[in-house]
This record gives C-alpha cells, structure tokens and sequence, in this order.
C-alpha cells in the first residue's frame, strides 16, 4: 500500500489506519526512523521490558540459591556415598 503522509510543524506524521492495520501496529508501539539510500524506512522496534529488583527481591533470590546449593551439596554427597 503506497499513501501520502504529511509532516506537522512539529515533525509528526499520522499513518492512515489501514496502513496501521496491515502492518500491525498498534498505539504505543514504537517505530525505528532509519534514513536509507531510497528514502525513509520505518520498522517496528524491538523492546524488552527491565524488572528493577528491590532489595527485598534480590534477598529472596539469594535464599533461593542457597536453598539450591545446599540441596545440590547433599545430593553430590549422597551420590559418593553410593559409589
């Protein structure tokens, strides 16, 4: 589908929505501006959502990997025992 687009005083452009629909994108979804030698691409950018940890959630994986290392310690001290 080729269109026009027209740019705002402010830069903003505004993609028709069938445009929007054929492509998938939705509100909020953010878009990579790349100018190439046969113009303007746009394509959809990849994005990964950050989990900042508190303090009280990096406790619990602490304990959570020294509850494993000590079941990991009994299990390899079970197996020589069996050898």
């Amino acid at each position: 589908m080729k269109t026009t687009l027209t740019v705002t005083d402010r830069g903003t452009i505004t993609l028709p929505a069938k445009l929007r629909r054929q492509l998938g994108i939705k509100a909020d979804d953010q878009l990579i501006a790349e100018a190439t030698p046969d113009g303007l691409l746009l394509r959809p950018a990849v994005t990964l959502p950050v989990e900042m940890y508190s303090d009280v959630r990096i406790a619990e994986f602490e304990a959570a990997e020294a509850e494993l290392g000590e079941v990991l310690r009994r299990k390899r001290k079970a197996s020589r025992r069996s050898s």
